[in-house]
């Protein structure tokens, strides 16, 4: 039978410098107790995102496999302490993943990252080559532009938009997009989500500040991804309308010991628009 891990029960806190203040960053720790290699998830950059939200479909089959996993929320996400951020944010969300590996005295970890949690781990394999064990990136790893689509995408628009005016209209125009089907999004799940993005403002103030400070937040490291020797599987869903298909393309040109799936009828959200195929595909790379 699956441990089952709630998000209140797994719930913890550590704090880290950063610059010259101190950051207090939330994390889940869903640890089975069998002493398994640890998978850290990874969220993207929507408003009201967090780990839990984007990956509690996900956990069990990891644990139940004997993986020790942790859900870390970036600064200026869920209950992380809020931050303006006037460099690379890929680089500074790498920092933190960093305080946490070191705060838990992790050797080594095997990181998913989606979308924003993409270019998080990309940076910090970069920086941290020692401490990675194997990478899954999910619609996200790089920057750049795209010769195939207009820029910013139009899914990357929306999520300006929400940031700017987040009510429940604009909430469901980026949803629209976010996933192939929609079919599956609930009223409660679009309330519960707005509900998210207003219990923090400060979240969404210093986001758009950051963006004007420095709007490449993410900027483009594909000339530095033939550093990166971990073994990456790259997963992309062919209709995601937030970071188009080439992108993935530019990650596998450039990541020499990486594979590539992609998803049909899929957008933005792999993990939970294909979940079963998602776990038992990420389960296998990590055991294997």
């Amino acid at each position: 039978m699956s441990q089952v891990f709630t998000e209140a029960a797994t719930s913890k806190f550590f704090s880290m410098k950063e610059g010259d203040g101190e950051l207090k960053i939330h994390y889940n720790d869903c640890d089975p107790g069998t002493g398994g290699d640890t998978v850290v998830l990874l969220h993207g950059s929507g408003p009201g995102a967090s780990g839990w939200a984007n990956f509690n479909l996900n956990i069990s089959p990891l644990t139940d496999v004997g993986f020790r996993v942790i859900l870390l929320d970036a600064p200026g996400w869920s209950k992380s302490d809020s931050i303006i951020s006037s460099g690379s944010r890929s680089e500074l969300n790498a920092r933190v993943l960093k305080g946490l590996v070191d705060y838990l005295g992790l050797a080594h970890i095997h990181i998913v990252g989606n979308s924003m949690g993409g270019h998080c781990a990309v940076a910090f394999a970069l920086a941290n080559p020692s401490n990675v064990g194997k990478l899954v990136l999910m619609g996200g790893g790089t920057g750049g532009v795209s010769p195939f689509v207009p820029m910013p995408t139009e899914g990357i628009k929306l999520i300006g938009a929400l940031y700017r005016d987040p009510t429940i209209e604009n909430l469901k125009k980026m949803m629209s997009v976010f996933v192939f089907d929609t079919s599956a999004l609930t009223e409660e799940l679009y309330q519960t989500r707005l509900n998210n993005i207003l219990a923090r403002r400060d979240h969404l103030e210093n986001f758009v500040k950051s963006t004007e400070i420095n709007p490449k937040q993410f900027p483009d490291v594909g000339h530095r991804l033939g550093e990166i020797m971990a073994q990456t599987l790259i997963i992309w869903g062919r209709n995601d309308r937030f970071v188009s298909l080439d992108v993935g393309l530019r990650l596998i040109a450039g990541i020499p010991n990486s594979e590539l799936h992609v998803f049909n009828n899929c957008g933005h959200w792999a993990q939970w628009e294909h979940r079963d195929k998602f776990n038992r595909m990420v389960v296998d790379f990590f055991t294997t």
